[in-house]
């Protein structure tokens, strides 16, 4: 086997971890540490990714867009859209609570799915947004060299939200998103304001899954509505859940191997299915992932770098 490709793929496979993996800290600063079941990831990556693309994309006569504006920008511009996107959904929808939140999250997502799909002149509808530009690609071409040049820059991206996300749930403000999700009424006693600590780590979270969102544009270079559907809510959840809630480690870890687990289960089907059942046979990447996630929950209840479970002395009868 040529080293060349397994390169290649290597780096490939390194950028898409990279990228859940800035989704699933988005997820963890959430559910993680506040609480907050959020179940419409795949809304918030989407408005990141559109409005990177938008921001700074060539012009195109039938569209909004033409901008040009250099990819950092488009970055940044990511994740003030879905920051702003967050802050209108949690002011409405933070007053609810777990399967509420979650519905009514779930909901707000099918509704953006549905706006890039239909808004023709905004996000080119069902043919989506092409051309979107490359950082380094007319330095370092088309092969190898920018897959690792993207996957040395994605990894960037990742570590600085990691050191960032510590030194934040480290620091007074994680307590009480602690104490939050641990008890919302006595940390309210204590004369915190719930409300306002649950919308800032959700409209955190969504910043974090907005630039996630930039970065698969840039690097896929095409994005369309049918890339932002359920599923890849259900996959940022999965990763969750297989690493650990409650600590970044885990959300990294869960984002890796649940991408394994998904690139070969589509190797699988692609390999042993005839080309007219595929389709049909990739329902098997889900009931790989459900008997992955079955497993951890019954070996490792709170995943495999999970948070450990804290006892009060309350609770302990002191």
């Amino acid at each position: 086997m040529e080293l060349l490709p397994v390169l290649n793929y290597a780096a490939f496979f390194l950028v898409f971890a990279g990228v859940f993996a800035l989704m699933a800290l988005g997820l963890n600063l959430q559910w993680g540490f506040c609480g907050l079941f959020n179940v419409g990831v795949a809304g918030f990556v989407a408005v990141g990714a559109y409005a990177s693309a938008i921001l700074t994309g060539p012009p195109d006569p039938d569209r909004l867009g033409g901008f040009g504006l250099p990819v950092v920008l488009g970055w940044l511009g990511a994740m003030a859209f879905s920051g702003l996107a967050a802050l209108v959904v949690g002011l409405a929808a933070l007053r609810l609570r777990e399967d509420y939140l979650a519905i009514t999250t779930f909901g707000i997502a099918t509704v953006i799915q549905l706006v890039a799909l239909n808004a023709v002149s905004v996000t080119g509808g069902p043919f989506g947004i092409q051309s979107i530009p490359k950082p380094f690609r007319d330095a370092l071409g088309t092969g190898l060299a920018w897959n690792l040049g993207y996957l040395g820059l994605v990894l960037l991206v990742l570590g600085a939200a990691w050191w960032a996300l510590d030194r934040l749930v480290a620091s007074p403000w994680g307590r009480v998103l602690r104490a939050i999700r641990e008890d919302e009424l006595a940390a309210a006693s204590l004369g915190k304001r719930a409300s306002a600590f649950r919308l800032q780590a959700f409209v955190l979270g969504c910043m974090l899954m907005g630039l996630a969102g930039a970065l698969y544009a840039h690097f896929v270079g095409y994005i369309a509505p049918e890339d932002f559907l359920p599923i890849l809510t259900f996959q940022v959840w999965a990763m969750l859940i297989v690493g650990g809630s409650g600590r970044n480690a885990g959300a990294v870890l869960g984002a890796v191997l649940v991408w394994a687990i998904w690139s070969a289960g589509g190797n699988l089907v692609r390999g042993i299915l005839p080309p007219a059942e595929q389709a049909r046979g990739a329902a098997l990447q889900v009931v790989l992932i459900g008997v992955m996630i079955a497993a951890v929950l019954v070996l490792r209840p709170r995943g495999i770098l999970g948070e450990r479970a804290t006892v009060s002395r309350h609770a302990k009868g002191d």
